[in-house]
């Protein structure tokens, strides 16, 4: 099977650049629906009619955006958009939660947004960031970086998405990086997310994508493209 990403989109500033993530892993065999956390239901049932409407219309453009007219759009309602697309997550069996930067961070660099800073706090899923203006040009990413140990799972997921995209796995990160796969940190709980203040500091000064592992997991992905490019 494969493996199932949900990108985070709500239409705002850098939200394209989740969708251009999300489009990478679907390149790479992966299953991608887009999400919508709303955080509240409106007493009145036309006015939440109109909201929920709103929020399909949402997600409807950005599956424009993401070019493949096959993908699941989901509307979600919790108060916490971290809980409910961790709900989400594990309801459909994903594996990945592909988030936007901050959206005030520079151009061509990495900042962990409240929703995804949640996720790498003991979630049970992969947390996918997305640098600031990826969606600005075409993504062909051509190296990919390992971070971790050979416990972790960053290895055997970098070199499956080397292999469905293409690309090489480079023994060191650098500015030619497109990606990094971060392990958490061995302490951690099996399968939950954790990562050491050296691996924070790699994602906070990253220009490149990100994507943070539980520990002990290694995401699959495949040879068959499912997004045209």
């Amino acid at each position: 099977m494969s493996t199932k990403i949900i990108v985070s989109y709500d239409g705002t500033a850098n939200e394209d650049d989740a969708i251009a993530l999300g489009r990478v892993f679907g390149n790479a065999g992966a299953e991608v629906a887009l999400a919508y956390v709303r955080h509240s239901q409106e007493p009145d049932v036309e006015r939440e009619r109109l909201a929920q409407a709103e929020a399909e219309e949402l997600l409807n453009r950005g599956a424009a955006l993401f070019g493949e007219t096959a993908v699941a759009k989901h509307v979600v309602t919790d108060r916490s958009t971290a809980a409910g697309l961790r709900a989400l997550a594990e309801r459909e069996g994903a594996g990945v939660v592909v988030f936007c930067s901050d959206s005030h961070t520079a151009n061509g660099h990495v900042a962990v947004g409240n929703s995804a800073q949640q996720l790498i706090e003991g979630g049970p899923v992969a947390v996918a960031i997305a640098p600031v203006g990826l969606a600005d040009s075409p993504v062909n990413v051509q190296s990919i970086v390992a971070i971790g140990d050979a416990d972790g799972g960053a290895r055997a997921t970098a070199d499956s998405l080397a292999s469905a995209l293409g690309a090489a796995v480079a023994p060191v990160a650098n500015e030619e990086a497109g990606l990094l796969v971060v392990d958490s940190r061995p302490e951690a709980e099996q399968g939950r997310v954790s990562i050491s203040a050296s691996a924070a500091h790699l994602v906070e000064i990253a220009t490149c994508s990100v994507l943070v592992l539980p520990r002990g997991v290694a995401v699959a992905f495949g040879q068959c493209a499912v997004v045209g490019a």
